[in-house]
């Protein structure tokens, strides 16, 4: 598959940041890595592999970029207001310069979806709800939407506005609940195997429908574990079943 590698000093972030971009030409499918790693995690554990027909074909073309978790929750040598700092501060990366990269490397016209496992799902679903005027939709694999499950006790109105089960419900702007609420690409998956929390999931996809959103939630049972040989499953199901 066609493949390219770039970077740019961020002033978000304040760092060199580096994205790889897979395919041609297709709407833009935004991944977002789990726990502390990096742009390059997808790649490595063949989840790109895993969807090759769908990047070769053209009909999806695959940007990918480091996580700031290792400098925010990752990290216990900083405090929680350092670490929800960083955090919005690579909110900040993703919407203000990630965004208009894709749509150069593409075209403004280009829809553009957000896609994560593990924490990355966390992450995917969190900039969704904050931002579909920019996102088209979100495939969350494996994740839990409460942000209070990385940050050991600590909460301030900046961790409640990042977690997607503490301000979904409480959710009154008109304007970003009426872009929510005709979004037809809000994929839920878990599975209920060793190191998964289905009922996250399901929690979550409850909270959306409570809230006049469209969220599909599917469970794909015990024999599928935390691990990277259900998401390689996951993810090239979700893309032919639903796009």
């Amino acid at each position: 598959m066609q493949r390219f590698i770039d970077s740019w000093y961020s002033p978000s972030l304040e760092k060199e940041m580096p994205i790889a971009t897979y395919g041609h030409y297709g709407f833009a499918l935004l991944m977002i890595p789990t726990a502390a790693a990096d742009y390059l995690e997808y790649e490595r554990f063949q989840l790109l592999d895993s969807i090759s027909w769908f990047i070769n074909s053209g009909k999806v073309k695959v940007f990918s970029i480091d996580s700031m978790n290792n400098q925010s929750w990752m990290n216990p040598s900083l405090i929680g207001k350092q670490q929800i700092v960083r955090h919005q501060q690579w909110n900040n990366y993703v919407t203000n310069e990630v965004v208009p990269y894709i749509r150069n490397a593409t075209n403004p016209a280009t829809p553009i979806f957000i896609c994560g496992a593990s924490f990355g799902a966390f992450h995917s679903m969190n900039l969704f709800m904050k931002r579909p005027d920019l996102f088209e939709g979100v495939i969350a694999m494996s994740g839990v939407y409460d942000l209070t499950a990385y940050t050991r006790g600590y909460f301030d109105e900046d961790v409640y506005f990042n977690s997607p089960i503490h301000f979904i419900p409480q959710l009154n702007d008109t304007t970003i609940l009426s872009q929510l609420r005709v979004c037809t690409h809000i994929h839920i998956m878990s599975g209920a195997g060793s190191h998964e929390d289905p009922e996250a999931g399901a929690r979550f996809a409850t909270i959306l429908q409570q809230k006049g959103i469209r969220g599909d939630f599917d469970n794909w049972g015990p024999e599928w574990p935390h691990d990277w040989h259900t998401w390689r499953s996951m993810l090239p199901h979700c893309l032919g079943t639903h796009f």
